[in-house]
């Protein structure tokens, strides 16, 4: 994990520190890093967020799964939950709501040094999000010819959003409503401290390690404010062995609920064995 908040002084990050969601030009960083153990099978990429409360009831339903999923009346005439995000200037925000409007938006790219060498590393952007959420739920409006331009004619961006839904890829497959990084950002975390899958590092052939013990750097394209409510980010690269992925929430889960059900069985056996035997019944006069 890489912390890129920037809060300490000595940070290459504090510089971007009280960045706003519109800084042009955008504030950038580098943070050099070594990894102690190589990477032998595909690496996840996430970036993380802390003190960031996507489980609010009103945040949570602030969207429309209508626009969403393409329909082109909603597009227009967006869900009434989506206020105060759902008009800007007189024009349907799409994609609408709190959720949309604020979504994670920075940079991350990665680099391994090698004898003062940069080799960008690939990373990959599609395959990210839930098959059902990118083939069933989110849909780009339909109308004559592929142009999403043209189809989100009449719309405005998010007011937080550099550019329109339209603009967020140039490849047609991952672009618009269906775009990955939006899908991704759009199912929301349970909890304050959350992560979420960012890129998607392949592993070329079996006789090398996805990525080798040494030095890297990860420069970064700082938007996303953070300082205001006190947050943190950070870059996570994590893989996976023949058990699956490190998630320690079951884990954790499983030994709280079995130890809540162990500690009610004892007060309950207490209570069993102490008043179980009573005779209760009173005895009725003739």
């Amino acid at each position: 994990q890489i912390d890129y908040t920037g809060t300490e002084p000595s940070s290459p990050c504090n510089k971007c520190l009280n960045v706003s969601w519109d800084s042009t030009p955008p504030c950038t960083c580098t943070i050099n890093f070594t990894l102690e153990h190589s990477f032998e099978s595909n690496v996840f990429m996430y970036y993380g967020l802390s003190n960031f409360y996507q489980n609010h009831r009103r945040y949570v339903k602030s969207r429309d799964d209508s626009q969403l999923n393409g329909d082109n009346s909603s597009l227009l005439n967006p869900s009434k939950e989506c206020e105060p995000y759902r008009t800007n200037e007189d024009k349907p925000i799409a994609p609408c709501g709190a959720i949309a409007n604020s979504m994670f938006n920075d940079t991350l790219e990665l680099y391994r040094i090698d004898n003062d060498t940069r080799t960008p590393i690939t990373l990959i952007k599609k395959g990210i999000a839930w098959w059902t959420d990118k083939n069933v739920k989110f849909r780009n409006p339909t109308g004559d010819g592929n142009n999403l331009t043209a189809l989100f004619q009449g719309t405005t961006k998010p007011v937080n959003w550099p550019k329109p839904v339209y603009m967020l890829d140039p490849e047609p497959d991952n672009n618009g409503f269906i775009n990955e990084d939006f899908i991704v950002w759009m199912r929301t975390a349970a909890l304050p401290t959350f992560r979420k899958l960012y890129r998607l590092i392949e592993r070329k052939n079996s006789f090398q390690p996805t990525l080798q013990a040494g030095k890297y750097s990860l420069d970064i394209t700082y938007n996303y404010p953070v300082h205001s409510f006190d947050g943190r980010k950070r870059m996570i690269l994590s893989t996976i062995s023949w058990m699956g992925g490190k998630n320690p929430f079951l884990g954790i889960a499983y030994i709280t609920v079995g130890s809540i059900c162990f500690f009610l069985g004892v007060v309950l056996l207490f209570i069993h064995h102490k008043y179980g035997n009573r005779n209760t019944s009173a005895d009725i006069p003739n």
